[in-house]
């Protein structure tokens, strides 16, 4: 016997609902996947360079290292952020039955 604890959605309560319990959880997550990824980026900046990653305030880094430092954090903290985000709303709409976000993209 199979126990679903989806939720049927007659009206737009049940969404808000989820859409107030997903906020909080969402918060949480999103502070995870800022740790993950940080780990993430000082693991592949460990292999691009020997020395810690430069800021940019860094006095005598060159250009090139602060903006490729930049570019590779952004882009570890982008995808982490976005696979955090969507196993967040799958695992959400698994248990509930409604998905948390947009169901399509936003046309701007």
């Amino acid at each position: 016997m199979i126990i679903s604890w989806r939720v049927r959605v007659g009206s737009g309560t049940v969404k808000a609902i989820v859409t107030i319990i997903y906020k909080p959880i969402g918060i949480i997550a999103g502070i995870l996947a800022g740790l993950v990824s940080t780990r993430i980026f000082h693991f592949i900046w460990g292999r691009i360079d020997a020395e810690d990653p430069p800021k940019g305030n860094t006095e005598w880094a060159s250009w090139s290292k602060i903006l490729s430092a930049a570019a590779v954090q952004g882009m570890v903290f982008k995808v982490v952020r976005a696979v955090v985000d969507r196993y967040l709303a799958r695992g959400t709409r698994f248990i509930t039955g409604v998905w948390p976000g947009e169901r399509t993209p936003d046309p701007k």
